[in-house]
């Protein structure tokens, strides 16, 4: 099944702290309206990766495109403008504000006007019931699942063309793990490309059209999702050293 053409491109990137490599010659697409899920091990280097693209950290070496243009000039809040969001681990909201001032926060630098802002708030919370009910509340008072939604929130007011989000159902109940990839099936159908670390693999890779194996920093294969469910070379690089000594 051929991809769609890209909107994101990384060709040989490698980035690290200091002089220690994180990731080595990484090369991976996304395409329009594609969910890609980026797969591997604790420690494999898959937030480093993300960091990178969305201007975070700096590559060694490698090139990142967005629509064709290269990104490695621009700073990470340029960035937005073009239409790139990073919903980091660990919902990165505003605790001490309220869920209504963390939309608003979101669209930081946009310069929209007042109809167009009221409309974006308004649409982020059409998506999502619970945070209209707890506008006025503190964003620190919501559940978990509330805040996991929040942040994806933030980041969908400001209309991306490319969505990544890094282990968006952490520490999340089952029936809020499902609710949050109903949401994430709802902005892909709007047409925004998604690129998704996900620790719940197999629902990963239900959601996803393409996904990349990170192990040890370097990819170790990829191909169509549908394909990689239940496969060994999934189990080899999401386990790691203990896949090997796991019963079979």
């Amino acid at each position: 099944m051929t991809r769609p053409q890209p909107l994101l491109e990384v060709d040989g990137l490698s980035v690290g702290y200091g002089i220690v490599p994180v990731i080595e010659e990484i090369t991976l697409q996304v395409g329009r309206g594609e969910a890609v899920a980026l797969l591997g091990a604790n420690g494999a280097g898959k937030s480093t990766l993300l960091k990178a693209v969305s201007g975070l950290l700096v590559p060694g070496a490698g090139s990142i495109r967005f629509d064709g243009r290269d990104l490695s000039r621009l700073r990470a809040e340029a960035l937005v403008t073009l239409g790139l969001s990073h919903v980091a681990e660990g919902r990165r909201i505003f605790r001490r504000e309220t869920v209504l001032d963390n939309l608003l926060l979101g669209l930081y630098r946009l310069r929209l006007a007042r109809a167009e802002t009221a409309a974006r708030v308004e649409e982020a919370l059409a998506m999502f019931p619970a945070l209209r009910q707890k506008a006025d509340q503190l964003a620190g008072s919501l559940s978990g699942g509330q805040q996991q939604m929040l942040a994806i929130a933030q980041a969908l007011v400001r209309k991306p063309r490319l969505l990544m989000l890094d282990e968006p159902s952490l520490g999340l109940a089952p029936n809020l793990v499902e609710e949050v990839f109903r949401t994430l099936a709802a902005v892909r159908a709007q047409g925004v490309s998604i690129l998704l670390v996900e620790q719940v693999v197999e629902r990963a890779l239900e959601f996803a059209d393409h996904a990349y194996l990170l192990q040890s920093g370097r990819l170790s294969g990829d191909g169509p999702a549908a394909t990689l469910r239940g496969s060994e070379q999934v189990r080899r690089a999401y386990l790691g050293a203990a896949a090997a000594h796991a019963p079979s």
